[in-house]
């Protein structure tokens, strides 16, 4: 059984994963009411991803015999000046996962919850990855300010935000 410590931070996790999927959610709807279907599909996707995420945390507990809390989520950001801020919040909030990410590993080890700390293992490589998408992506729209589609075509280009399903992904809740 998980740690008292690790279940607590990460039942809050799973809280903020959900947040998260909600808050690219409102992204996306925001992306296609300006009329950029690529950046809204990019996000529609990264709101799945989110929520998975929150469900392999999920099922890890239920398997671990914890039966775990969901809290509730504030509501999320959905106004935005111009087409780059979404990308600004979503890295913003990409590079405060990573750092609660790390936290979790940290409560794991300091528990002595070792199976608990190899499990998020895979969220730290996980984040390593989001943080670079949306530096490049924040990169490439800020240059192209004043050229917003060209961050669609890049998006084509680049094949950003494409497939990538992960044999070593931890399994997920409700999957079959």
């Amino acid at each position: 059984m998980p740690a008292e410590g690790f279940v607590d931070a990460l039942e809050a996790q799973i809280a903020r994963e959900f947040g998260a999927s909600r808050q690219y959610l409102a992204v996306a709807i925001w992306y296609e009411d300006q009329t950029f279907p690529r950046l809204a599909r990019l996000f529609y996707a990264q709101a799945l991803e989110e929520r998975g995420h929150a469900l392999m945390m999920v099922k890890y507990l239920l398997d671990s015999g914890v039966r775990p809390r969901v809290p509730g989520t504030k509501e999320p950001q959905g106004d935005f000046a111009d087409f780059v801020g979404p990308i600004r919040v979503a890295l913003e909030q990409e590079r405060k996962v990573t750092e609660q990410i790390s936290d979790l590993a940290r409560i794991a080890r300091g528990e002595n919850d070792y199976v608990s700390e190899q499990f998020i293992q895979w969220f730290l490589k996980e984040q390593v990855e989001e943080v670079d998408l949306f530096s490049s992506l924040l990169d490439v729209a800020e240059r192209s300010r004043e050229r917003p589609m060209d961050v669609e075509q890049y998006i084509v280009r680049e094949g950003v935000g494409g497939p990538a399903d992960d044999a070593t992904a931890p399994p997920a809740a409700g999957d079959a």
